[in-house]
């Protein structure tokens, strides 16, 4: 981890649990070393720093390119291992950047739905992990976020108060036989399959 990575990192994980209760359960589940993938559900805009603390190294995240506008913003999240992307009308810059990041070896996050709840519950898997799965045939960590929507809904204000609780599931792992057959059905039948483990993770009692 670069300083500006490491800083990050730690700040988002001290103050998640100052105001928020912020825990991990099964961190141990999460894959620490080669190619994966770490695939959550998308509740908020907290989630990319809160889901990357479930690993004990770099983690690469996409976002829009319009952030790069943004003073501040523009220079800091590079740094910050943020891949800046066209999200918009079907672009895959961000599918091509997924795959260059694991075919180097690195950890990528990324959201099977596409796009934050606009209610809090699961939305449909689109097939672009599919994609990135069949190219690289990189494992999943599939996590759940809960909580974290409540907090801080699509459309609404931040709140300082409740609890947010990320849970790890068990990794998948591909065989030739997953990854039979060709271009959408594939890609949709992984989605799918990432998108099913996620919705089978509960929040413990």
């Amino acid at each position: 981890m670069n300083f500006y990575y490491w800083l990050g990192y730690n700040l988002s994980r001290s103050l998640a649990k100052l105001f928020y209760g912020f825990r991990i359960i099964h961190r141990e589940r999460v894959i620490q070393k080669g190619p994966v993938i770490l695939a959550t559900n998308h509740q908020s805009f907290l989630d990319p720093p809160l889901a990357g603390n479930a690993a004990d190294r770099a983690i690469f995240f996409l976002a829009k390119k319009s952030l790069m506008n943004v003073p501040i913003l523009g220079w800091l999240l590079p740094k910050l291992n943020v891949i800046p992307v066209n999200l918009e009308g079907g672009d895959r810059s961000a599918l091509k950047a997924l795959i260059r990041v694991l075919s180097a070896g690195e950890c990528a996050l990324v959201f099977p739905e596409g796009t934050r709840t606009p209610d809090g519950n699961l939305q449909p898997a689109e097939p672009g992990l599919g994609l990135v799965i069949a190219k690289t045939r990189a494992p999943v960590v599939p996590m759940r976020i809960f909580g974290a929507h409540n907090i801080w809904p699509i459309h609404g204000k931040l709140r300082l108060s409740g609890k947010i609780t990320i849970v790890v599931g068990e990794p998948i792992y591909f065989s030739d036989t997953d990854l039979s057959g060709h271009g959408k059905d594939l890609y949709g039948r992984l989605s799918q399959r990432v998108m099913d483990a996620i919705a089978a993770i509960q929040l413990p009692a």
